[in-house]
């Protein structure tokens, strides 16, 4: 057992104004985030996806095992690949695997089997979830840390005024193939990352959010 020395908390982070201030303009930044499926191919600095993926690496995981892989996709040939790999999936999806309800409640955001944002996305961004550690050790909580992750990954891109998107195509296992990952690496989610076309459009109605009242309980 290795024994870990506890000692006072030396690196506090403290806002440099009252924290309903500084939680009111967070709110603000994240409540302007939307899913873009129409991107600009204006570059993104590598230096940007390399913060983006230490903000994420900030967060809790079971037992510190940290137990995700962000594979950071920029070669087009790589990315022309994983789109013809996710709408292979997607025209699977639309066409026998989604049941009525499911596409009833996609169909007001338009969406389909095509995914030109998977080409044009300067990056993409696989987040993979280790089934055990590099070395087979056990890894704990593993959805919950690497949800964790990703959504501190995609809260950071909205601070740093950049686009996003949370792809799944589902089954997602042709992204460990194509992208040569180890059989303990399993696809969790695909972010493409860049900044938005010029007149990009995204949806109204699926920007309604429940009350308040409704997703918050104090007892």
């Amino acid at each position: 057992m290795v024994d870990v020395e506890f000692v006072p908390y030396p690196d506090r982070y403290l806002p440099p104004v009252p924290p309903e201030r500084a939680l009111a303009t967070l709110h603000d930044a994240l409540r302007r985030r939307r899913s873009v499926r129409e991107f600009s191919d204006r570059p993104v600095p590598r230096a940007w996806i390399e913060w983006l993926v230490r903000c994420a690496h900030t967060a809790p995981s079971g037992a510190n095992k940290q137990p995700w892989r962000f594979v950071c996709v920029q070669d087009p040939v790589v990315k022309a690949r994983i789109r013809a790999g996710a709408e292979q999936e997607e025209r699977e999806f639309y066409a026998r695997r989604a049941n009525d309800e499911w596409l009833s409640d996609l169909a007001p955001l338009g969406t389909d089997e095509h995914k030109e944002f998977l080409t044009v996305a300067p990056w993409l961004v696989v987040v993979f979830q280790l089934t055990k550690t590099d070395e087979g050790g056990q890894v704990y909580y593993l959805k919950e840390s690497v949800g964790l992750a990703c959504g501190m990954f995609l809260a950071a891109a909205q601070l740093a005024g950049l686009a996003t998107l949370t792809h799944t195509p589902s089954p997602m296992a042709f992204l460990g193939d194509l992208l040569g990952r180890p059989a303990h690496e399993r696809p969790f989610l695909l972010i493409p990352v860049g900044h938005p076309a010029d007149g990009c459009r995204v949806p109204r109605k699926a920007l309604e959010r429940r009350p308040l009242d409704e997703v918050m309980v104090v007892v």
